[in-house]
């Protein structure tokens, strides 16, 4: 049965093209991942302004981002409001906006949290040595709130390549669509196909998100 597998993974260019849908899986993941950070940053600064008009705009787009289900936002984007203001975007566009869109609050509430979880004494201690706001922010804020930030962030980087499978719903032919489209193909002449390939996306997967999980417990066991 393993020969079987072996043969249907370099059937013609089978394996070749589940690694370039693996690709197109990465592509929006890394960049959605990439945008949500730098986005996520700023907006967890902006949860922390103190007035009433950003604590509003701040719990509107969380409590949004909560209740609306990924795949439903995903359709929205894609098929509402391209259709209805005329948006010429492509499938992948849409994703990324989607991703970036559900990152980047999540992102922004792990960042409010770790900065709120630094003690007031911090700040203090900071000041009585002398140090600059900017100072005491670069030095002392920051290089916690990092510590603090590493795990659930790491967390929400492999959930945002995992749930990039989504997109398949929209048309784009990632790496899952890939599968599919080899198992009906040889559904006849291979019957134990879905098995294999099922099998070899989920170690796609794997080793595309164990290699953050190693990264991050390597920086935490250093920072500690």
């Amino acid at each position: 049965m393993q020969d079987l597998a072996l043969e249907l993974l370099y059937k013609g260019s089978n394996f070749a093209r589940l690694l370039d849908g693996l690709w197109v899986t990465l592509r929006i993941s890394l960049l959605s991942v990439v945008l949500s950070i730098v986005f996520g940053i700023l907006f967890g600064l902006f949860m922390r302004q103190k007035h009433w008009i950003c604590q509003a705009i701040s719990r509107v787009y969380l409590d949004f981002i909560r209740i609306m289900p990924q795949l439903v936002l995903l359709f929205l984007v894609y098929f509402g409001f391209t259709r209805m203001f005329g948006w010429n975007l492509s499938a992948e566009v849409s994703s990324v906006l989607v991703f970036t869109f559900w990152g980047t609050a999540e992102m922004g509430d792990l960042v409010r949290g770790a900065l709120s979880s630094i003690p007031p004494q911090q700040y203090d201690s900071a000041s009585a040595l002398g140090l600059s706001r900017m100072q005491a922010y670069l030095h002392v804020i920051i290089p916690q709130t990092l510590r603090r930030l590493l795990p659930p962030a790491i967390n929400l980087m492999t959930r945002m390549i995992k749930t990039t499978s989504l997109v398949v719903l929209i048309g784009i032919v990632e790496v899952l669509k890939v599968g599919q489209q080899i198992i009906d193909a040889n559904r006849f002449e291979f019957p134990s196909a879905a098995l294999w390939i099922y099998g070899l996306i989920f170690f796609l997967y794997f080793f595309t998100c164990w290699p953050i999980s190693l990264v991050a417990t390597h920086l935490e066991n250093k920072w500690r």
